[in-house]
């Protein structure tokens, strides 16, 4: 049964209104602490200790959310009294090849990855329209270069990067400005965990910090009203290559 929505009612309008996916992964905790200064954030996630974690963040709304229950975005839409940006950060990267990855894998990636942003989007769209608001996809630095090893992740970004270009062009005639966001290996669980699968040194100094993303998105969500910054990559200081895999992987 779907957890009720609570909390909501104290967002009254007077600020502008971020949906939010994702948010308690890496990236999106730190979106929502940033946004949450200026913006009510409406904070979906499902690990319920990250986003009790969120509720002390003043201007955050931590709300329970499976983003595939697709017949239940209308209820969470409805709720809200505007709705001015939905920022997409919601993803999975989990390592496959073309060679070993099954239809379960690539239903899974381009179901969390591409189907859900697309579907809360298309049900904010109203809103949105009414607004003159926002749709901020995170994508990836492997929306743009495919990378071996993460073929089914990559397909999913490149995916969404259609996707984006695809809508902004559709909803210009309304107003409604859309961004991807390209960050580069970023210190999150995510990373970390593949690095983990490929056998490689995780060295979080190396990578850009989820602050900085934040920082990124801030900039796109606040630009002036006559731009939009359509496409912004973020990439580390120093360029580095994603996680090799180990000799074991490459000769069994």
């Amino acid at each position: 049964m779907s957890e009720p929505l609570v909390g909501l009612g104290d967002i009254t309008g007077q600020r502008k209104v971020v949906v939010l996916s994702g948010a308690t992964g890496g990236m999106g905790r730190a979106i929502a602490a940033d946004l949450a200064k200026d913006f009510d954030v409406v904070a979906l996630g499902r690990d319920a200790g990250r986003l009790s974690a969120l509720a002390s963040i003043d201007g955050a709304f931590p709300v329970s959310w499976d983003l595939l229950d697709y017949p239940r975005i209308p209820e969470l839409v409805d709720a809200l009294p505007r709705i001015d940006v939905v920022v997409h950060t919601a993803a999975i990267a989990r390592r496959h090849s073309v060679a070993d990855a099954s239809i379960a894998d690539w239903r899974e990636h381009l179901e969390l990855n591409v189907v859900a942003p697309a579907e809360l989007t298309r049900v904010a769209l109203p809103a949105l329209r009414e607004a003159r608001g926002q749709v901020v996809f995170i994508n990836s630095g492997a929306g743009f270069t495919a990378g071996a090893g993460h073929s089914v992740y990559s397909a999913s970004k490149f995916a969404l990067r259609s996707l984006a270009d695809s809508l902004r062009k559709e909803e210009e005639i309304h107003g409604v400005r859309v961004a991807s966001v390209h960050p580069g290996q970023t210190d999150t669980p995510m990373l970390r965990e593949d690095h983990l699968a490929a056998g490689s040194e995780y060295a979080p100094h190396k990578y850009i910090r989820p602050d900085s993303v934040a920082a990124a998105v801030r900039t796109v969500v606040t630009a002036t009203e006559d731009t939009q910054i359509t496409t912004v990559s973020v990439r580390p200081r120093t360029e580095l290559g994603p996680p090799s895999r180990t000799e074991k992987e490459v000769h069994p």
